[in-house]
């Protein structure tokens, strides 16, 4: 594996993001298209409405979601445990708490640096209002996180 940095610490899967997404967004766009041919040609019933266009575009709007979701929902349980493992980082480093002004963006973005970094990059991040990607650029010393979603 190579060196994590600012460059290339983003996570992507291309099955997932590419691949899936695009095939979701696809289904989708040709189910519009056919409720729209249909509407103008006016000459299927209703049920036959329904049952050959309405559902399927109603399955199309529904895999689009859950694709859309269950990556929000990863990302949640990854935040909350990262605010965790830095709150408690911070805390060995230095006996107190982290400041409360700190926002989750920042310390998502200080869990990249180095624990001879972390402290006065903390600092930095809420005496300046520093952005995460801010924080990231600032880091000297990457520290990789591997494990992210």
């Amino acid at each position: 594996m190579e060196q994590q940095n600012y460059s290339n610490h983003r996570r992507y899967v291309p099955a997932f993001h590419l691949f899936t997404g695009s095939l979701i967004l696809l289904l989708l766009i040709y189910r519009l298209i056919q409720i729209v041919k249909v509407l103008l040609l006016s000459h299927h019933k209703f049920t036959h409405l329904v049952y050959y266009f309405i559902m399927p575009l109603t399955v199309s709007i529904i895999l689009l979601m859950l694709f859309w979701y269950c990556r929000q929902f990863a990302l949640k349980a990854q935040d909350r445990a990262i605010r965790a493992e830095e709150s408690l980082r911070y805390y060995i480093l230095t006996g107190k708490a982290i400041d409360r002004r700190i926002t989750m963006s920042q310390i998502i973005a200080l869990r990249f640096a180095a624990d001879d970094e972390m402290v006065s990059l903390a600092q930095q991040a809420t005496e300046k209002n520093m952005s995460g990607d801010d924080i990231k650029k600032a880091i000297k010393n990457w520290r990789p996180d591997n494990h992210r979603a």
